[in-house]
């Protein structure tokens, strides 16, 4: 497989995938959060110093038609300049750039518009259909569409470099399927995703013990899988956040008005089963902090998790908690922590989630590797300031979760095989 670090771009043309899908203050349309452009320089960097040109591609929101200035990338040129430190050139449409791509010189970055101007780029048909049979039709010819759109792309340039992990886990024609027109020499990942992989295999299969999960957030069915295949690899296994209760609820407590699936009760008690077959210990919440609604504002109080007063919900974790999963933390040698442990975007209920980023980043000063992953997790982290305290901040989402989950991710498999 072909590195970016031993591979020379001079004189070459290289379509680099990358996540410009980035957030836009309503009011200015200003770029408020750069943290993707940022994590892609050192690939556009190592491009242009080789001495190639570079051709961005990227997605912008969820536009509905072609075109729709609401999401044109043509937004963020100016954030991109700020970084890069250099003017990038602009083509109104990505499927019509030739003239543009033809003229581009060494040491110069022509950013692409939206690829979901197109609906080729994802291969799913937009609009109503009478007919399922209609819609499987329209898709059929959508995906050979979807084929000579990647070609497209791909004809603009000479070598192909994915730096989008955060789309990774989708089979778009930017992300899989124009890898199909490039050999091996020429296609290869940018340095976010190789760093974003390197995280990942390490936590996966060389993790250190005691090895670490913590699992938090709302549903125990959105994280059922990545549980699963965690239980072979861990010694610890943290429960937090609203499952909590799914799994206090199955165990027969008094969970109040708080968040339980109540379909999912028999697959909590079989991972606690499967735990305990495995010899993984399972710490799931004993104290939280109520609320007497789902408010900033709410009424408080502390109870034992499973003697939750009627009327009222678990919002966060309380102090008992707290401290013993801050002691599981300050003793592992390697932690993945996905989800918070309570709804921390409200102040009155931040303070568990604050400590379990604070005992992370104390693991990780004490020798542990550390992984932080998924959009809340990740949040909570910037928060504290504390994304220079752990050992990796994941820009994956989904995507890692799915390769955590031991999923084959479609734009991994285009240049891993």
């Amino acid at each position: 497989m072909q590195t970016i670090d031993q591979f020379n771009f001079a004189g070459k043309k290289a379509i680099v995938r990358v996540d410009f899908n980035v957030p836009l203050n309503k009011e200015t349309g200003a770029v408020s959060d750069d943290t993707r452009i940022r994590g892609a320089l050192p690939t556009i960097k190592k491009i242009l110093a080789d001495g190639g040109a570079v051709i961005l591609m990227s997605h912008m929101g969820r536009p509905k038609q072609n075109p729709d200035p609401k999401f044109s990338l043509k937004q963020i040129i100016s954030a991109v300049e700020a970084r890069l430190g250099q003017s990038v050139l602009f083509a109104e449409d990505c499927a019509n750039a030739d003239a543009q791509v033809a003229a581009l010189k060494p040491g110069e970055v022509l950013l692409l518009e939206n690829l979901r101007f197109y609906e080729e780029e994802e291969g799913k048909p937009r609009g109503e259909f009478e007919t399922e049979e209609a819609k499987k039709e329209a898709k059929k010819a959508l995906k050979e569409k979807q084929k000579a759109f990647a070609q497209k792309l791909a004809s603009y340039a000479d070598v192909y470099v994915n730096d989008a992990f955060g789309t990774a886990h989708r089979a778009h024609g930017s992300t899989a399927v124009i890898a199909d027109y490039f050999t091996a020499e020429n296609k290869m990942f940018g340095f976010l995703i190789n760093s974003e992989l390197k995280a990942m295999d390490t936590v996966l299969t060389s993790a250190q013990a005691p090895f670490t999960a913590i699992m938090g957030g709302a549903k125990v069915s959105d994280k059922i899988l990545i549980i699963e295949n965690l239980l072979d690899r861990v010694q610890n296994l943290i429960i937090g956040g609203g499952m909590t209760y799914t799994f206090i609820k199955a165990l027969g407590g008094n969970i109040g008005n708080s968040l339980c699936e109540a379909d999912k009760l028999d697959l909590a008690l079989e991972i606690l089963n499967k735990a305990k077959a495995k010899g993984v210990n399972v710490y799931i919440p004993t104290d939280a902090v109520n609320a007497d609604k789902f408010a900033a504002d709410a009424a408080t109080c502390i109870s034992k998790t499973n003697e939750t007063p009627d009327g009222w919900m678990g919002l966060d974790i309380a102090d008992e908690t707290i401290k013993t999963f801050s002691e599981v933390i300050a003793n592992s040698k390697t932690v993945l922590w996905n989800g918070p442990m309570g709804v921390f975007e409200m102040d009155a209920f931040a303070k568990g989630t604050t400590a379990i980023a604070h005992a992370v980043a104390q693991a990780t000063a004490n020798g542990a590797f550390s992984l932080i992953g998924g959009g809340d997790s990740v949040a909570a982290i910037n928060k504290n300031q504390l994304a220079d305290k752990v050992s990796y901040v994941s820009t994956g989402g989904g995507a890692m979760l799915e390769y955590m989950e031991g999923k084959v991710l479609p734009g991994i498999a285009a240049i891993r095989g």
